[in-house]
């Protein structure tokens, strides 16, 4: 892995605060002046809206109750792979987008829950920023995470997942308690072999935890806060992390582990600022002595 093209990946199930995350990384880029290719995950699901549900039904009417977006029959782990490594070592690579509403479809005249077609980056960008549910999957000889600089998961605990998952189907998208709970039990395979492994991979993980009661997701009324929460930061490598200016700046935070902080959770923004702007200048100066 060379630093020549950095790639950062992010890893996050949907609702895990992946939105502050990109917020978060797109302030340092513009605030540094870094031009960046962005990646979605979700452009290297296997199957448009339309196909998934077919394949859905198809498994279930075989007796497959497991087929999930999580697992590697409805992604394409290799070609995402191939693009980090494209990226890194040329700083290009074959990419498309998921137009997941209306709005982002009317650009380019198609349906919403339908792919473009696949197109080649626009050259001339500082690093690649990938974010998206497999970031460090791995799947037989694939391995997406081996191309990266910079691992990043943000993951929260699982019941608040459930929490938000519940509330996210039902409220906006009508489904009903029942059809939820099936999406849960039919993904959890997935889950475990696909999704949660990675996050033993990151080089840093961001855990968001309730402060509330969460025993019970099934009947939680709402989704805590992020005031209600704390965030569990921790470092594969702590070396070079400067953990008193950390919790200088991070009111209200302390250290659980030696590779650990823990903090409120309505910090979570201002802690990967502080924590990534130092760790992009580094990989940016890697690259300008790279070429």
């Amino acid at each position: 892995m060379s630093a020549k093209h950095p790639i950062i990946a992010i890893t996050g199930s949907s609702g895990a605060g992946t939105t502050t995350v990109m917020r978060t990384f797109q302030h340092i880029f513009r605030r540094e002046g870094i031009k960046a290719a962005f990646i979605e995950g979700d452009a290297f699901h296997r199957y448009d809206r339309k196909e998934m549900r077919a394949r859905l039904a198809e498994a279930s009417a075989a007796g497959n109750n497991h087929f999930s977006h999580f697992g590697p029959e409805a992604n394409l782990f290799a070609e995402l792979e191939a693009l980090f490594r494209a990226y890194g070592e040329t700083g290009s690579g074959r990419v498309r987008k998921y137009l997941h509403d209306a709005d982002e479809a009317a650009p380019f005249k198609q349906e919403p829950g339908t792919f473009t077609p696949w197109t080649d980056l626009p050259g001339g960008t500082d690093l690649m920023f990938y974010e998206g549910l497999h970031g460090a999957a791995m799947d037989g000889d694939v391995d997406v995470g081996r191309h990266a600089d910079l691992l990043v998961g943000v993951v929260p605990i699982i019941n608040l997942e459930w929490i938000q998952k519940l509330h996210r189907d039902k409220n906006l998208r009508g489904y009903s308690q029942e059809a939820v709970v099936d999406t849960i039990l039919r993904r959890m395979p997935d889950y475990i072999n696909y999704i949660t492994p990675q996050f033993g991979r990151t080089h840093v993980n961001f855990q968001r935890v309730p402060m509330v009661d969460t025993s019970n997701p099934f009947i939680a009324r709402d989704i805590p806060t992020a005031d209600e929460s704390m965030v569990v930061i921790r470092f594969a490598n702590p070396k070079g992390i400067d953990f008193s200016y950390l919790l200088s700046m991070l009111q209200n935070s302390f250290m659980s582990r030696p590779n650990t902080i823990a903090c409120p959770g309505g910090k979570m923004g201002l802690a990967m600022q502080l924590i990534f702007t130092p760790m992009i200048l580094r990989l940016m100066d890697i690259k300008k002595r790279a070429h």
